[in-house]
């Protein structure tokens, strides 16, 4: 009788069988309330239900509390929210962190969706709620540059926003006759201030807000076509002589917002109605409604328009960029497809606005049906270099990890996969590495003409960089290709005739390891396990200035690098360290890190002082133990 002991026999339930019995007992019930439980029950189920978002709780209570054909609300008749709830005998729930109502459990959704017969034309009925909720005289009073909206009609946002849609799939006469009479003066009701609020945040309306200017010119027939009932706009159409060019605000068309909505019927009636200016561009961005069209994805718009003999199918917008660049950009590839078919159409032109071609904002993104297309163009370059970082398709892709599309560029004898692009000087390897795309990194280190050391303009490996973001799999990864015999500096890192043993204080003894830090990263401890890594080693070029020793846990390495030596110790820095003339004469000695040396009297070098009050070093070591950028200072121990 209680709603804990509902939830926990529903608990009871999930575990074993019997919740559609549940369900289907708990309706019968509801049914037989005595009084008006049982409808108002019903109706908020139906509301909870098929609402296009999450009601809040005063919202579902308005709602309710709407009669069909009445002119102004009734606070009166407005039921209260512990009613409602009785009335549902617990299948519905209020939200703990949000005041929004919804149902007990999600199976009660499948369950209620089930039986098409206990909901009566459910999208019909809110639809009519909405319409005559927002025909109220208090509403259409309110003045369309109003900031803030009443507190007393919570309604007002959600009928203004989604009756279109309820409408659009349950339209009946009495809802085109209530559409109708919004729909007039349609500019000056400031539901329209709070549709195209809407709009702006879906980004169909850039540079809008309920805070904006006063919706000027967004008439009815704007507003029919942008919602795309097609009844409405037929019946609007009948009723007068209207301007189809007419613009609102920004200048845009009732046939730019059925295009960039995706309605084609609207689009088809539009364009049968004569007369329509397909080049008409918008204020903010100078978009065509092929454009539109085509940013969106709407096959069936954009071949309509393709059969216009008067379209400019490459027009661009302010920004430069063209019908297939958005097209490729956001992978439509039945739209692509109409776009390659045309022999007026460049399927390598780079667009003035984001300087790319259509093959490197489809490699960006991840469309691998877009670039399979455009790879089979003759016409189109696979290595080309866009103009905004100077980077090549393989880069965006390896950098954000799309693999399928990696791929096919590297079977292209074209591609050039060890490019460095000329703003950052970074490969796609080194792309990759920062990105911790794992597996295209091993797909890269595959290829003999990749040069997995090589150094950006700011000093940085692609180790250093895997190690400074954390990416523990594309440490092991880079650190382990020698081992695993990438290349030739394999055979010098691990042959033993190379290493040297350290005899500590001139002892003719194995030197004893060095001791690890508690509580290392995954990524550090990845780094300690190499022998042939120094974890303090400072950024500098080795290419320039080859070092002669290095200090090791166990072993000083003398090892000849070369421009392609994958070494886990090159690491990067904006600063030039001043290394030490080496003292041959010296004996070698182990260095702990984490213990400072009071004197040193065998090693040739002046005393250190203690670790924290060293200059930091930017090795791949100490770079995995710091989330945040350091100023870096040449280490000269």
């Amino acid at each position: 009788m209680t709603i804990r002991q509902r939830r926990k026999k529903l608990k009871e339930m999930e575990r074993g069988t019997g919740l559609s019995e549940a369900y289907t007992a708990t309706l019968t019930r509801l049914k037989t309330q005595k009084g008006n439980r049982a409808a108002l029950g019903l109706k908020a189920l139906m509301w909870v239900l098929y609402s296009e978002r999450p009601l809040r709780a005063e919202e579902l209570c308005h709602a309710l509390g709407v009669e069909i054909g009445s002119t102004e609300p009734d606070q009166e008749n407005i039921p209260a929210i512990r009613t409602l709830m009785e009335s549902c005998l617990g299948l519905l729930t209020v939200e703990a962190s949000s005041p929004t109502v919804r149902l007990v459990h999600f199976t009660l959704q499948e369950h209620l969706s089930s039986d098409p017969t206990l909901f009566y034309s459910p999208d019909s009925t809110i639809a009519e709620v909405c319409l005559v909720y927002l025909n109220f005289g208090s509403v259409r009073n309110l003045s369309p540059t109003l900031g803030t909206l009443p507190s007393t009609i919570p309604l007002l946002e959600y009928a203004s926003l989604y009756w279109g849609e309820h409408a659009r799939r349950g339209m009946t006469e009495n809802i085109k006759r209530l559409a109708l009479r919004l729909l007039d003066k349609f500019d000056q009701h400031i539901s329209t201030k709070l549709l195209l609020s809407h709009y702006n945040e879906e980004g169909l309306y850039p540079y809008y807000s309920l805070h904006g200017p006063n919706p000027i010119g967004f008439t009815g027939l704007h507003g029919a076509s942008s919602l795309g009932i097609t009844e409405i706009v037929a019946a609007l159409l009948e009723m007068k002589e209207w301007d189809v060019n007419a613009t609102d605000s920004d200048e845009r068309t009732a046939l730019a917002w059925a295009a960039r909505r995706g309605h084609e019927e609207v689009v088809r009636m539009l364009l049968e109605r004569g007369g329509v200016n397909l080049h008409h561009v918008s204020t903010n961005n100078e978009r065509t409604p092929l454009l539109l069209a085509a940013q969106g994805g709407h096959e069936g718009i954009v071949k309509m328009l393709l059969e216009r003999e008067d379209v400019n199918l490459n027009r661009a917008d302010k920004f430069g960029d063209t019908p297939l660049g958005w097209a490729a950009e956001g992978g439509h590839e039945g739209t692509v497809k109409m776009f390659l078919e045309r022999e007026e159409v460049n399927p390598d032109h780079e667009d003035t606005g984001v300087l790319q071609t259509p093959l490197s904002r489809a490699a960006r993104r991840g469309h691998e049906g877009v670039v399979k297309m455009l790879l089979e163009r003759e016409e189109v370059n696979p290595d080309r270099v866009d103009g905004w970082h100077r980077r090549t398709p393989l880069s965006w892709a390896a950098a954000n990890g799309h693999v399928g599309i990696v791929k096919m560029l590297l079977e292209r004898e074209e591609v050039n996969p060890d490019y460095v692009d000329t703003r950052y000087g970074r490969t796609p390897l080194f792309w990759a590495a920062s990105s911790g795309r794992a597996g295209i990194v091993k797909m890269l280190l595959e290829r003999e003409d990749v040069n997995p050391n090589r150094v950006d303009k700011f000093g940085n490996t692609p180790l250093s960089r895997a190690a400074v973001q954390r990416h523990e799999d594309v440490v092991n990864i880079l650190s382990n290709a020698a081992r695993r015999g990438h290349d030739r500096v394999s055979r010098m890192l691990f042959d033993q005739s190379n290493f040297h043993p350290v005899l500590p204080d001139s002892q003719n003894k194995a030197s004893p390891s060095l001791s690890r830090p508690k509580g290392h990263n995954p990524v550090s401890s990845t780094l300690l396990e190499r022998d042939n890594l120094s974890s303090d080693r400072s950024s500098q070029d080795f290419h320039e200035h080859p070092p002669t020793s290095s200090r090791h846990d166990q072993f000083v390495e003398e090892i000849p690098f070369t421009p392609h030596d994958l070494n886990p110790d090159i690491t990067g820095s904006h600063g030039q360290p001043q290394l030490l003339s080496p003292d041959h004469n010296a004996q070698p000695r182990l260095l702990d890190p984490q213990v400072s040396v009071p004197n040193s009297t065998h090693s040739g070098h002046p005393p250190q002082p203690p670790w924290w009050s060293q200059p930091l070093s930017t090795g791949p070591l100490k770079l995995c133990f710091s989330r945040r950028k350091t100023r870096t200072h040449p280490n000269n121990t």
